[in-house]
């Protein structure tokens, strides 16, 4: 693995308009351009964009994609139509995730796989070793840029630029076209905010030219570019896991709550093992908690009951900035995993109170 850090092909925009740029997942990527607050309330009351570029995307055609898809995703890809997309997971052999993932369908036998940018590698490789039937895999992960343009207002601010109606693309559909004059573009009704938006997938060469479209289309709607710092507030807040915190090569599917695309309705990998733990019943679950007072649970800190036992630790924590409490992600005893159950937080060592509660942390606008 090379030490240099990868840049995305809107490298230079991000450092001329003043972001902050910090090394993640091996790309050079913009952290913040303002403040992580002002970029996070943006996007919750009105409109932001992201370029989150370093994700990986792999293509796969032919005859045999489907049945590789189905082989190594825990989801149920069979479900999917041209035009649909669909949150799943690649479960490993051990009980694990490889990574999470969103499955598109491009066309009949045709079809994309975006994973996440420190996988890219990982996943690949994952995948290939399945295709014993000779689905055509093409890793275009350098081929094509990604913008997020997410919150309330992002349908307002991006109509324009497109003869799509986007108001009538519903969650997790996609159309494809050309926008703001550049040709093929993914126009998905997807994001990781749950504040609502749209994903645009675009050929490397128009990245410019659609991100300036958007900066200029989305200014009455008071659109500003937003870093990866406010991405993983607003992730947060919504309960959305993120791999290699909340979930890992050691999570089960089933522990992190990801049973809702977990289908024993076929065959995939490990399948079998995840089927007699989901009738058997999972002995930790992750769960989100609430700071009753000052605080802010942070990764690794530990979780420890009211004899100031240890019972799991935190997998993601932050300051709501919706909320204004510290809000966190964490794997504990089933038996405490029921919303009202309270737990305390190892911080610094003191041990401050939170309650376990239902997720999402905020309501958003969008549903599965």
């Amino acid at each position: 693995m090379s030490d240099t850090l990868k840049t995305v092909p809107l490298n230079d925009v991000h450092q001329q308009l003043g972001a902050k740029m910090v090394p993640f997942a091996g790309y050079n990527m913009p952290v913040r351009y303002s403040s992580d607050l002002d970029e996070h309330h943006t996007v919750r009351r009105a409109v932001g964009m992201f370029d989150v570029s370093h994700m990986g995307e792999f293509r796969v055609r032919g005859p045999q994609a489907l049945a590789l898809i189905q082989r190594v995703c825990s989801n149920d890809a069979s479900k999917l139509v041209p035009g649909k997309a669909q949150y799943s997971c690649l479960p490993n052999q051990t009980g694990g995730v490889i990574d999470d993932l969103l499955v598109y369908m491009l066309a009949e036998e045709d079809y994309l796989l975006v994973v996440n940018a420190s996988n890219i590698e990982k996943d690949w490789n994952w995948i290939k070793q399945f295709n014993t039937d000779g689905a055509d895999m093409q890793n275009v992960s350098d081929e094509l840029s990604l913008l997020a343009v997410q919150g309330p207002k992002a349908a307002a601010a991006l109509q324009s630029l497109t003869d799509a109606d986007l108001s009538a693309i519903p969650y997790y559909s996609f159309v494809q076209g050309t926008f703001a004059g550049a040709p093929d573009v993914i126009i998905s009704a997807t994001g990781y905010t749950g504040a609502g938006g749209f994903e645009l997938y675009v050929p490397n060469a128009y990245a410019k030219q659609v991100w300036d479209a958007v900066m200029e289309a989305g200014q009455p709607h008071g659109l500003k570019p937003i870093g990866l710092g406010a991405r993983d507030t607003l992730r947060l807040e919504m309960g959305y896991c993120l791999y290699g915190n909340d979930i890992t090569d050691e999570t089960s599917p089933l522990e992190a709550g990801l049973g809702w695309i977990t289908k024993f309705t076929k065959e995939f990998t490990n399948s079998e093992n995840l089927k007699a733990e989901k009738a058997a019943g999972v002995e930790r679950k992750l769960v989100g908690f609430l700071m009753d007072g000052p605080g802010i649970p942070r990764s690794h800190y530990p979780l420890v009951n009211e004899a100031g036992e240890t019972i799991g630790e935190v997998t993601s924590g932050t300051q709501s900035p919706s909320l204004s409490k510290g809000v966190g992600l964490g794997y504990v005893q089933t038996a405490l995993a029921t919303p009202g159950t309270p737990i305390f937080v190892q911080v610094r060592g003191k041990n401050l109170p939170a309650k376990v509660v239902k997720l999402p942390f905020v309501p958003g606008t969008e549903e599965v």
